[in-house]
């Protein structure tokens, strides 16, 4: 008897550990995933990496501790646990293209470009990574052509003022180098390491090394528990631009602004916002032009190429700044363009992860010409795997300059690199000594004649078929291309043989919408865009070239009571006023509508089963009337719209549980009532 308790005991005992450890581990979970969503990654992954390692929820923990190193810069560690959700079976159609950028990042080129052939191949429906993945794939097919660039550069690693945490944003004047590092005495819950802050140290005269310790470059820009960095000067040295981020002012990325101060009887000023920052947006990377009267700067605001992009902003002789401008798709990429500096040469500096590089980011060089904007990646050993940015010269002569990288070999995270470059000053006699040093010698890189440009010409071809299961071609499809800036005709065709159109000459940089017409069918615009798709000039192997780019197009037959869904619109919680997102998706309806004027339909809202009949039966019908006043506001006649709430009558998902269940059966849809 005691011995069939004493087991009964252990059983209970043993239920009750594992229940109190699931239970904690569940906790955990939870905390990891409140702090991912404040942006506290680093204490996020002190509690994922103790779910993932009790194995529980695998698919979503080992993609939030990738998450979580990607967005916090650490590209390696995150590779691994990419692959571990995959292999766990999450269902995230992006994490292929995430972790295809972690692979480059981690030296991986060839499972790189399996990872975004993977992505392509799913038909993913966010068009700005297609486009990345596109340009990237290309790149990572022709990476050779990159490692293999020939210069004369030499680099050497700033020892003695680098240290475990980062360095980076070199700036010099006045005999000092100015730069950002780690040092403050508060934790940044991002990465776990200390905030940043702007310091300044005077350098020897061969650059390589430092005399004394560094201090802070001002009191006044210099606060406890925010990141400083990023210095820029005007000519006379009399006014200083720079970053400050993470205040507590605002949430997330938004959280970055630019920051002035005025040298005043010898000492700066209390630093003030200036007004080119957008306060809704991530604004960083100031850099000044040679004359001071322009200041170039990163943003990730809304309006631009895509990710964070290069601007620039004229200030006047009292510092006033005018209205920012894009630098546009010759700079910009829909990755991200970062570090702007304008050397001595004039040209523009910078580094970017969207144009053709070794990883993740790679330091470029823009050059205009006769109107023509050229970017170069500036090769090795500049540019490597890692992040290689913040470039500088220290005099006019650009023989020395500094720059900073994450690669291996340094002290710790970023670190602040000398480079030197061997050829300047050099004849073509001593060049050519140059290149009979040894095969290994790193200096042994020839820069040769500049070669003459090489042209390519673009065209777009495509095929044309039905949106039916299973899907036919389309013969006899009209396809018109239009150039979107000037909205004039610059292609047309018909479809044939199979539903196949085309070609029409295309232009760099250029956008165009293609306007697709069948009998019996729902004419149909999409968009096609150049920018991205231009192959860079290193990559061009013959004088003349050509390229053509192919597109699908499915068309919707034209159908009585044919209903569709309407994707993206959105409502506050019992509201029913249009919002900005869902404006942008009736927009495209409100083209439809234009592009088949016969078309009459009905706009119907549906609502979730979360209150009462006779609640969600009004809530429907006042966004269905909503929906189809702002349609009538685009100038489409009201006789050709019927707005109808239908409520929660027609559930696409009965006893729906989750959030996304719920939206699901939250949805507009159109119907077709005559045509």
């Amino acid at each position: 008897m005691q011995k069939h308790f004493f087991i009964s005991s252990l059983a209970f005992v043993g239920c009750l550990t594992l229940f109190t450890a699931c239970n904690s581990t569940q906790s955990m979970f939870k905390e990891g995933i409140s702090k991912f969503d404040k942006g506290e990654y680093e204490l996020a992954i002190k509690d994922l990496r103790t779910v993932a390692n009790a194995n529980y929820e695998p698919s979503r923990t080992n993609y939030l501790l990738a998450e979580s190193y990607r967005l916090s810069n650490r590209f390696e560690l995150a590779a691994p646990y990419y692959k571990k959700a995959l292999e766990a079976g999450n269902p995230d159609p992006e994490i292929p293209f995430h972790y295809a950028y972690m692979l480059k990042a981690s030296g991986e080129y060839a499972e790189a470009a399996k990872q975004l052939e993977k992505y392509l191949a799913s038909n993913p429906t966010n068009k700005v990574n297609v486009e990345k993945a596109n340009r990237e794939l290309y790149t990572l097919r022709s990476i050779d052509v990159l490692r293999d660039k020939k210069t004369f550069y030499r680099v050497q690693n700033l020892e003695k003022l680098n240290t475990a945490g980062g360095e980076y944003g070199p700036f010099v004047k006045d005999g000092n180098l100015i730069f950002a590092s780690t040092r403050k005495n508060t934790a940044y819950k991002t990465n776990g390491m200390p905030m940043l802050g702007i310091y300044k140290v005077k350098l020897a005269d061969e650059y390589a090394e430092t005399s004394g310790e560094p201090e802070p470059f001002s009191p006044a820009s210099f606060l406890e528990g925010v990141n400083e960095a990023d210095v820029t000067f005007t000519k006379d040295g009399k006014t200083v631009v720079f970053s400050r981020a993470n205040t507590g002012g605002k949430k997330g990325t938004a959280d970055c602004d630019l920051y002035l101060s005025r040298l005043v009887s010898g000492k700066w000023s209390e630093p003030r916002m200036i007004p080119v920052s957008d306060s809704a947006s991530w604004d960083a990377n100031p850099a000044f032009s040679r004359d001071g009267r322009t200041l170039y700067f990163c943003s990730n605001r809304p309006g631009g190429v895509g990710g964070i992009d290069i601007y620039r902003a004229n200030m006047d002789a009292s510092g006033r700044f005018s209205k920012p401008v894009n630098m546009g798709k010759d700079i910009n990429t829909p990755g991200d363009e970062m570090f702007p500096y304008v050397g001595p040469d004039s040209k523009l500096y910078f580094s970017s992860d969207g144009h053709p590089g070794l990883g993740k980011l790679d330091v470029f060089v823009a050059t205009r010409s006769q109107g023509v904007i050229t970017v170069e990646n500036l090769g090795p050993p500049i540019n490597t795997r890692f992040d290689d940015f913040g470039m500088v010269y220290v005099d006019d002569e650009m023989r020395f300059g500094f720059f900073a990288s994450n690669r291996t070999g340094g002290k710790g995270d970023d670190d602040i690199y000398l480079f030197e470059d061997e050829s300047v000053g050099l004849d073509s006699t001593q060049l050519a000594e140059l290149e009979k040093l040894p095969i290994d010698d790193p200096r042994r890189r020839t820069v040769g004649k500049p070669e003459p440009p090489k042209i390519v010409n673009y065209f777009l071809a495509g095929t044309v078929s039905s949106n039916d299961t299973p899907a036919a071609t389309l013969d006899s499809a009209v396809v018109k291309m239009y150039e979107v800036s000037s909205d004039s005709l610059v292609g047309q065709g018909i479809s044939r043989d199979g539903g196949i159109f085309g070609t029409f000459p295309l232009e760099e940089g250029k956008d165009y919408t293609l306007l697709i017409e069948r009998k019996g069918y729902i004419t149909k615009r999409d968009a096609f865009s150049m920018s991205g798709k231009a192959i860079p000039q290193i990559f061009r192997k013959k004088l003349t070239m050509d390229t053509t780019f192919y597109v699908a197009f499915k068309l919707d037959r034209l159908a009585l009571n044919k209903t569709f869904v309407l994707e993206n619109i959105y409502y506050d919680l019992d509201k029913f006023n249009i919002r900005t997102d869902a404006a942008v998706e009736l927009d495209k309806l409100v083209q439809i509508l234009k592009d088949n004027p016969t078309v009459k339909i009905e706009l119907s809202s549906h609502t979730d089963d979360r209150a009462t009949d006779a609640y969600n039966n009004k809530l429907s019908q006042n966004r269905a009337q909503s929906a189809v006043d702002y349609i009538v506001s685009k100038g489409i006649e009201k006789d050709r719209l019927v707005a109808k709430g239908y409520g929660e009558t027609r559930l696409i998902i009965k006893k729906a549980q989750t959030e996304e269940e719920h939206q699901k059966n939250r949805r507009t849809e159109f119907t077709i009532l005559s045509y």
